[in-house]
């Protein structure tokens, strides 16, 4: 594989001078998921106590908004995450919210999502959802398009940083290597690569 990336240490480099800004850029890998599942909770609480939404609707909901998620994934990591602009102030904001991953892809408090940077952009899709959507269903899609944010998250720190030993994991993991040490054009997936092969942004097979 050729190299595209500055190193494998898994030490977190200084991306800004401002200490506060500094700290807004790193997070542990578990804080997700102390921010988000109180959150799931109160989502199934409101849509099966409060509301109470037949089982079976709740879960179809739940379902679907699980479904959308992955192609969520897809769609922020191509076209969002991997949109280089030309103007230096374009470039300096995709280096801090996806370059420096490529750059230092095993920086390990800069593999899932800050609160910073997830915490708005959780807020924007529930409002979103919640436009779109019949009256109290964002609660259970909700709660599974975030059960599938949380995955997603868990998934890439776990790719980077675990051993796996069974059929599945492992080839999830070298479809990402591949994407992150020699061709990012491809290998979008990263929890679900289902979508690389509808789109035709799968790795060709040798």
């Amino acid at each position: 594989m050729k190299k595209n990336f500055v190193s494998n240490s898994t030490a977190s480099i200084r991306m800004f001078k401002n200490d506060f800004m500094e700290s807004l850029s790193k997070v542990r890998f578990y804080v997700p998921l102390i921010v988000y599942i109180p959150v799931i909770a109160f989502l199934f609480w409101k849509g099966l106590l409060e509301v109470q939404m037949p089982v079976l609707n709740f879960a179809g909901w739940f379902l679907l908004g699980l479904a959308i998620w992955t192609i969520t994934e897809y769609m922020l990591h191509r076209y969002v995450f991997h949109f280089e602009p030309d103007a230096e102030w374009g470039k300096k904001i995709h280096f801090i919210f996806h370059g420096v991953h490529h750059d230092y892809p095993n920086d390990a408090k800069r593999l899932v999502m800050p609160p910073s940077a997830s915490i708005p952009m959780a807020l924007g899709f529930y409002f979103l959802f919640d436009w779109l959507l019949p009256a109290t269903t964002v609660y259970p899609f909700f709660s599974g398009f975030m059960i599938g944010y949380l995955f997603y998250d868990m998934v890439h720190y776990a790719l980077h940083h675990a051993n796996f030993k069974s059929g599945f994991w492992k080839k999830l993991k070298h479809h990402h290597m591949l994407h992150h040490y020699s061709d990012s054009t491809k290998g979008y997936g990263v929890s679900w690569t289902f979508w690389d092969h509808i789109f035709r942004s799968n790795f060709d097979k040798k």
